[in-house]
């Protein structure tokens, strides 16, 4: 596996590859992607059936692709404008344009060296090595003449990060009355991973320093919730359960207003459209709880610039900004940070 490097001399890279998570455009796709998602993993058909639905209940349609491409359109705005001017290609981890598609295709224009940035702010197993797992996998798909690809760090306490998603809050929190703004509870959500996977990373320690960053920007207490969990019922997932959450801040009573700040992710995708403004939504209107979902930090400037910095950081040895201490070190991924989670035996519906 290609390790990450410290920063080197200027224009020794002539790419930007943006690795993603990818999804279905049409409900044809869908089965066939959550195959590609699942593939090796210990989750039963019926659950891989059930979120199926999320997307059929959206035409099929995953709006991921469209952040994705909003987002490349940004990011070349910002390169072309204040550089380094780098070509963007994009490859995504399960559905088209696949990674190794997409390597091909920079083998074919003459690419050599590539910096890449994963759409994940946060360390963990899924959230980071294995988008390294991914390109070497289809690096060695493509087999002689593959770029050389170095990813970027990860940047959960970057302030461009932290300052755009803080924003995002603002944003949410001026939606409420004034005169119950104050009394509202600010939960930040995150993808639930395994206990086993959390244990092995730094996913937690930094989702807690980014709420704790970002609750300190908007000056107001946050809580950290999960949401998403799709692995078997007897392999333990981090808790508490974002709608979970909800009925026990109701049941403590004069719950009006709430706030969801999904600071786990990056874009509104179908986890987030589904999951907060679908499931969570209902449960709140079925609680009479007024409910106001911050944004992700989708385009932002800040975040967009956010991801210059990083590329500067590699090709000018740009000075390294964080808010936080849980970064420390973590700019390069050692042989053996963040393993795969054991993977808890798959039991019949009837068993369980």
């Amino acid at each position: 596996m290609t390790p990450s490097l410290p920063p080197v001399f200027p224009d020794r890279y002539d790419a930007l590859l943006l690795v993603t998570f990818g999804g279905p455009e049409r409900t044809e796709d869908v089965i066939p992607f959550l195959e590609n998602v699942l593939r090796g993993k210990n989750v039963p058909r019926e659950r891989m059936l059930e979120v199926a639905e999320h997307y059929y209940h959206f035409g099929g349609k995953s709006p991921i692709n469209e952040q994705n491409r909003a987002l490349i359109a940004a990011l070349e705005c910002e390169l072309n404008a204040q550089g380094p001017a780098l070509p963007i290609y994009w490859g995504n981890r399960n559905w088209h344009p696949m990674l190794a598609d997409t390597l091909g295709r920079m083998r074919a224009d003459g690419v050599r060296r590539v910096l890449a940035f994963a759409t994940s702010a946060f360390g963990s197993y899924s959230g980071c090595r294995q988008y390294r797992e991914d390109i070497e996998r289809a690096s060695t798909e493509i087999g002689s003449g593959a770029p050389e690809i170095h990813k970027l760090r990860t940047f959960h306490d970057h302030p461009g990060f932290i300052q755009a998603m803080a924003d995002r809050v603002r944003e949410a929190l001026n939606r409420i009355p004034d005169d119950r703004r104050a009394a509202a509870p600010l939960l930040f959500t995150a993808h639930s991973i395994p206990i086993s996977m959390a244990e092995t990373s730094p996913y937690v320690a930094q989702l807690l320093e980014s709420c704790g960053l970002v609750s300190q920007a908007v000056g107001r207490p946050g809580a950290l919730v999960y949401q998403s969990r799709s692995g078997p019922p007897m392999q333990p997932w981090l808790e508490p359960d974002v709608c979970d959450s909800i009925r026990q801040l109701h049941a403590g009573g004069g719950l009006k207003d709430l706030v969801l700040a999904p600071i786990g992710f990056l874009s509104d995708h179908m986890e987030v459209v589904y999951d907060l403004d679908t499931e969570a939504a209902a449960l709140c209107r079925e609680l009479g709880v007024n409910l106001s979902r911050a944004a992700t930090v989708g385009v932002h400037p800040d975040f967009v610039s956010m991801i210059r910095e990083l590329i500067l950081e590699r090709t000018e040895g740009r000075e390294r900004r964080c808010l936080g201490t849980e970064s420390a070190g973590r700019d390069t991924c050692g042989p053996d940070c963040c393993p795969p989670p054991k993977r808890a035996p798959v039991k019949s519906a009837e068993a369980r």
